[in-house]
C-alpha cells in the first residue's frame, strides 16, 4: 500500500490520540480480531464486566464485523486536535456528511444493506450517527473509560518518543521507527508485509497524515484507503505490553532492595508502566496510604514522577529511577549508591510490613 506525501503534506502531518480509536480497538479485541496476547489481562476483566451487564450494540457490531474486511471509515474520524475527549471524537463522527455515510455503506454492503440497523443508518444518516455515537459512548464508558488515564499516558509517551525521532532525523527516521512494515522514500510512504498489496494506493484525505498510536489495537498498521477527513495511520504504541500488569519481570535485585528497602524497591519495579496509587495498592496488596508514603519518598529523591490525568495522578519512574531499578546506578568507585533518605529526616528507608 502506498501513500503519496509531498513536502507540504509532510509539513501538515501530525500526531493525535483518540479514545474513540481505543474503543473500536477494544471491541475488535473482544471479537477476536487481530487479538494480542498482551491484552489478555484486560480481556479477562472486560469479559467479566460484560458478563455482569451485557452491552447492546445493534448498529456498531454489524458495522465492525459485517461482510468483508475492514469497517466504514467514519467510525474513527481523524481527531481535530492532538487528543481530546470521547465527546470530541463522537462529535466528529456525527459531522460525517450523509453522502459519505451512504458511499461507505454501499462499498461494504451493496445497494441493499443488512441488517435492519445498517439499512436505517443508510436511510437516515443523521439519526443513525446519533444512535451509533450513543452506542460507542456506552462501550467507551464500560470498557475503556476506567483505564483511559493509564492508556493515555502510554499514548502520550509514544508521541513524545516519535517527536524526538522526527526532530533528530526527519521523516525518514520517524517512519523507520514507527513500525517494521512502514518505510518512507522518494515522497512515498509504503506499507508492506503479508497483509497488504504493495500496488494498492491510498486516496488520501485533505492535508497531511494523522499518526495515531493505539494501545488496544492489533500488531499491524492500519491506513484508511479513502476518507472524508485527514488520512489516519494507526500503529501499535510503544509500551503497550507493560500496561495491564503493574508488576512485571523478576523480583527486585538484592542491591536495589538493600538501597531502598523492600517496599520501595517493589514499587519502583512495579512502575514499569504508568500507574496510580490505587493501581499499585491493588497489585501489591497494600493500602493506598502506605503506597502514598513510599511514593512521596521516591518522588522527593527524584526516582519517580507524578502527572495528573483528570482526577487521577499517574506515577512513572524517572530516568534515574529506571537506571537504579535495572542496576545501572553506581557511585564513583563502582559501588552501589548509599541508601535513599527519607525526605526531611535524613534516615535510610525502614522496611514496612505494609508492603511486601
Amino acid at each position: 500500500m502506498t501513500v503519496e506525501l509531498r513536502v507540504d503534506d509532510l509539513a501538515a502531518t501530525r500526531f493525535a490520540v483518540s479514545p474513540l480509536s481505543e474503543t473500536v480497538a477494544a471491541l475488535r479485541q473482544l471479537a477476536g480480531e487481530d487479538r494480542q496476547a498482551v491484552h489478555e489481562p484486560w480481556l479477562r476483566w472486560a469479559r467479566a464486566e460484560l458478563a455482569r451487564a451485557p452491552l447492546a450494540l445493534p448498529l456498531t457490531w454489524p458495522l465492525l464485523f459485517g461482510t468483508g474486511p475492514g469497517w466504514p471509515e467514519f467510525l474513527v474520524p481523524a481527531p481535530a486536535g492532538p487528543g481530546g475527549s470521547i465527546d470530541d471524537d463522537l462529535a466528529a463522527l456525527r459531522r460525517t456528511p450523509a453522502e459519505n455515510v451512504r458511499a461507505n455503506l454501499r462499498r461494504r454492503y451493496g445497494d441493499t444493506p443488512e441488517p435492519a440497523a445498517v439499512a436505517a443508518l443508510a436511510a437516515d444518516p443523521a439519526a443513525g450517527l446519533d444512535e451509533l455515537a450513543a452506542e460507542l459512548r456506552a462501550a467507551h464508558d464500560r470498557l475503556v473509560g476506567r483505564h483511559w488515564p493509564r492508556i493515555r499516558a502510554v499514548l502520550e509517551a509514544d508521541v513524545a518518543h516519535r517527536a524526538r525521532r522526527l526532530a533528530r532525523g526527519g521523516a525518514a527516521a520517524l517512519f523507520a521507527d514507527l513500525h517494521p512494515d512502514l518505510s518512507w522514500r522518494d515522497g512515498r510512504l509504503r506499507l508492506g508485509g503479508d497483509r497488504w498489496r504493495e500496488d494498492s494506493a491510498v486516496d488520501r484525505g485533505p492535508g497531511g497524515l494523522v499518526l495515531m498510536p493505539v494501545v488496544l489495537g492489533s500488531a499491524y498498521v492500519l491506513i484508511k484507503r479513502r476518507t472524508s477527513t485527514q488520512t489516519t495511520v494507526r500503529y501499535p504504541a510503544r509500551g503497550a505490553g507493560a500496561l495491564w500488569s503493574v508488576r512485571l519481570g523478576p523480583p527486585p535485585a538484592g542491591a536495589t532492595v538493600r538501597l531502598l528497602g523492600r517496599a520501595r524497591a517493589a514499587l519502583l519495579d512495579a512502575l514499569r508502566s504508568p500507574a496510580s496509587t490505587t493501581d499499585l495498592a491493588r497489585a501489591l496488596g497494600v493500602t493506598p496510604s502506605a503506597v502514598g508514603q513510599h511514593l512521596r519518598v521516591l518522588r522527593e529523591n527524584g526516582l519517580v514522577a507524578g502527572e495528573r490525568h483528570g482526577r487521577s495522578v499517574l506515577y512513572r519512574t524517572t530516568a534515574l529511577g529506571a537506571a537504579l531499578r535495572d542496576g545501572a546506578v553506581h557511585d564513583g568507585d563502582g559501588s552501589p549508591l548509599a541508601p535513599v533518605a527519607d525526605a526531611g529526616h535524613g534516615a535510610p528507608p525502614v522496611e514496612s510490613s505494609a508492603c511486601p
